[in-house]
Order: C-alpha cells, then structure tokens, then sequence
C-alpha cells in the first residue's frame, strides 16, 4: 500500500556469503523516493519467518550506516565482520512506502574480510508496491 509504514528485511543466508563481511553495499534504485534515514536503517540477526510466524529480529549487530547524499546508495560497516556462519543476517529499512507503485530493485554487494579485500555480488531484491 502506498505511503503505508513498511518494514524492508534484505536477507543475508548463509549461502550468500562465503567469508565475514566487512561492508555491506546496497544500490537504491533512483524511483525509491521514500525517505530514508540511518536511524531507521539496522543490521541484525535474523529469524527468518514464514506462513506461522513473523520474521523478526533476535540481536542487534553494531554497525555505521551511512547513506549516499543522493540517497542512491547505502553503505553499512559492521564493527565486527558479518561471519560467514549457517545464521541468517538481514539489512532492516523502517520506512513509509513510496508515493508510486511498481517494482523496485535493490543490489547488494559485499566487502570480504580477508587479506585482499574484494567486492562480491550478494544479492537482488525485487519489492512491489501496488
């Protein structure tokens, strides 16, 4: 529903990450034109739900989150590296819904801990809006 209160979980399985990850970056696209702010943006542990239950929370993870001037890009620095371990983390936007209905696609990648960082492809997201 448009302009409704919407919570956005962008899951990271375990399968999406083959080492920690130091930096998570997710491209937003440009027609997003909710209103984003880094205090409502939080990386956590993540209990994914499904039919019976809801997905939600179990712990926090301390992060810095800093959002692009142009709002086009959102960068999390975890100040431990995500592990790459069998739980699911996820990237929580707390937003109203954008004033325009479609589909919205968000990238992400990640910077791997290691000796040579290197940015790998984590993942897509498609979010409707009608």
């Amino acid at each position: 529903l448009r302009r409704a209160r919407n919570k956005i979980f962008f899951f990271l399985r375990p399968s999406d990450r083959k080492t920690g990850l130091l930096k998570i970056n997710i491209k937003i696209p440009e027609k997003f034109n909710a209103t984003l702010k880094t205090e409502n943006i939080s990386l956590c542990e993540v209990k994914i739900g499904g039919y019976e239950t809801r997905t939600r929370c179990l712990k926090e993870i301390p992060a810095d989150i800093e959002l692009s001037k142009d709002g086009q890009s959102l960068d999390i620095y975890p100040f431990d590296p995500v592990p790459s371990d069998k739980k699911s983390y996820a990237v929580v936007l707390k937003v109203f819904n954008p004033t325009k209905t479609g589909l919205y696609q968000f990238h992400a990648h990640g910077q791997a801990s290691g000796e040579i960082p290197v940015s790998n492809y984590l993942g897509s997201w498609t979010i409707v809006i009608d």
